[in-house]
């Protein structure tokens, strides 16, 4: 009787044979390929990834520096009770360390809402320098009082360096927390509010560039006697900032470059700067680095200027934001 035996199978040529030379050559050939097309995919992903994540950076930036200076320009000019400018002539005004434009004169100007130039008026005093000077990227200055009243005995105890707008239905006057009177019926005080915007560095890095601003504070640094103007960074990716200033004209509004307006930043009486009744604005925001394989050669439209970007810069994302923000305290 023959019986089956397994040890003719396991030695067997023919089932003990593995993969030829070519069937590897061709299994590994066919493996790379896979692999050169994923690998194509995820680098593919990874470039667009990166290329979003630029543009949400820019847009990012761009939207909240638009929405910030939209908030404080529909401020602009609110002087609490006061119904129209009041004149700063005879007022008293406390010392303000760092104070832009001329000293005693320029925080106390609230008549005037905004107030603007073309290029850097502040070189000796509150702004040394921009991110590139020669952009010549504008300057806007901001006024008005807080939204909500301070109460005099709490500003003497909790504020007496802060500096206050203090206004009634017929008068106003600016002063010192500690200096504050006791408070009458139909007089309250505003904590008064000063900005000047414009193009500087990043505090990260200076080779890039920010939306800036020089700002009214009780709180100092370096030793400085509060109250005074500090410099201080808003959103960082801003390239340009141009402005341009609505007069009525009638019906309509005609809009005008900072230059072609009369009237200086410390202004104790009315100029021209008080009839602006609307503000329009162009912001260049940019990435914080280059982009490997991407160029820009544009040029940009921005009010009075057409701005070209500083050279060896092509390789950086760029776009343009705009807006016209009604002043809703007109009242001169």
């Amino acid at each position: 009787m023959n019986t089956f035996s397994s040890n003719k199978i396991l030695s067997s040529p023919q089932l003990s044979s593995g993969f030829s030379l070519v069937e590897m050559m061709l299994s590994i050939t066919i493996g790379l390929m896979i692999i050169a097309a994923l690998s194509g995919v995820l680098i593919s992903n990874a470039n667009s990834s990166k290329t979003n994540d630029r543009t949400a950076e820019l847009q990012s930036n761009g939207r909240f520096a638009l929405s910030h200076l939209q908030a404080e320009l529909r401020l602009a000019g609110y002087r609490g009770y006061t119904p129209r400018a009041p004149e700063s002539t005879a007022w008293t005004t406390p010392t303000i360390n760092n104070e832009c434009g001329t000293a005693g004169a320029f925080v106390k100007n609230i008549r005037q809402s905004v107030w603007g130039a073309d290029n850097n008026p502040f070189a000796t005093s509150c702004i040394s320098t921009g991110y590139n000077d020669t952009s010549n990227s504008d300057v806007l200055v901001i006024r008005h009082v807080a939204e909500q009243p301070t109460l005099a005995a709490s500003a003497v105890s909790t504020a007496p360096n802060m500096v206050f707008l203090r206004t009634s239905y017929n008068n106003a006057a600016v002063m010192k927390g500690d200096s504050l009177p006791t408070e009458v019926i139909g007089t309250d005080n505003f904590e008064l509010k000063n900005f000047v915007y414009y193009i500087g560095s990043d505090d990260a890095n200076a080779n890039n560039p920010a939306l800036r601003r020089v700002a009214l504070t009780s709180i100092c640094t370096g030793g400085v006697t509060p109250p005074c103007m500090i410099d201080e960074m808003v959103v960082s990716g801003i390239e340009q900032l141009q402005v341009q200033y609505g007069v009525a004209n009638g019906a309509n509004i005609q809009y005008f470059d900072a230059g072609a307006i009369t009237g200086g930043h410390s202004a104790t009486a009315a100029t021209d700067w008080d009839k602006v009744t609307a503000v329009r604005i162009w912001l260049l925001a940019r990435n914080s680095r280059v982009e490997n394989g991407y160029t820009n050669n544009n040029t940009y439209t921005m009010g009075d200027i057409v701005y070209t970007p500083p050279a060896g810069t092509e390789s950086i994302r760029r776009q343009l934001f705009t807006t016209v923000i009604q002043l809703r305290n007109f009242r001169n």
